[in-house]
């Protein structure tokens, strides 16, 4: 796997979380090395174990102690699907509580391509919030891929990549 540029896929607890194996398949496809992080409720709606060894590494959901290696290579990119509206909302707000946020509110700082692919309710679409969270997204770079309701295209958010 050496040499092939690093993907994050960071997974948060939606319902349609268990079929993130197709987009780590299409980025696998596309020449990408895929590693995951899940939100911690997220990691009961994925299968951990066909995910690791799809990936060759562990699903990461937790911080590390200090002096343990870093169990994922650095990314060059990162994809947020599915993202959840309380994901969206604490990453545009700047906070940090799980590794998956950490990860996310640094990624600004680290100047790759993050791409973003929410799944949610149109009641919660709905909220003031959600738009403004998009918004301030959007200004700091981040590509957001608009769903379509009644249906999660896995590799919608992959494909901003490329742009």
């Amino acid at each position: 796997m050496a040499g092939k540029p690093v993907l994050y896929v960071v997974v948060c607890a939606a319902g349609v979380a268990g079929g993130v194996g197709e987009l780590i398949s299409a980025a696998q496809v596309r020449g990408w090395e895929v590693g995951v992080v899940a939100t911690p409720h997220a990691m009961e709606f994925v299968d951990v174990d066909a995910i690791a060894a799809q990936t060759g590494y562990p699903i990461r959901s937790a911080w590390r102690k200090p002096g343990d290696p870093r169990p994922l290579p650095d990314p060059d990119a990162i994809v947020v699907s599915p993202a959840t509206f309380n994901t969206v909302n604490k990453w545009a707000s700047g906070i940090s509580d799980t590794l998956a946020l950490g990860i996310l509110c640094e990624s600004y700082g680290w100047g790759i391509p993050v791409a973003v692919q929410p799944c949610l309710s149109t009641a919660q679409a709905a909220h003031p919030a959600y738009g403004e969270s998009l918004a301030k997204l959007r200004r700091m770079g981040v590509r957001v891929a608009e769903s379509v309701p009644g249906s999660y295209d896995w590799t919608r958010a992959l494909d901003l990549l490329r742009d």
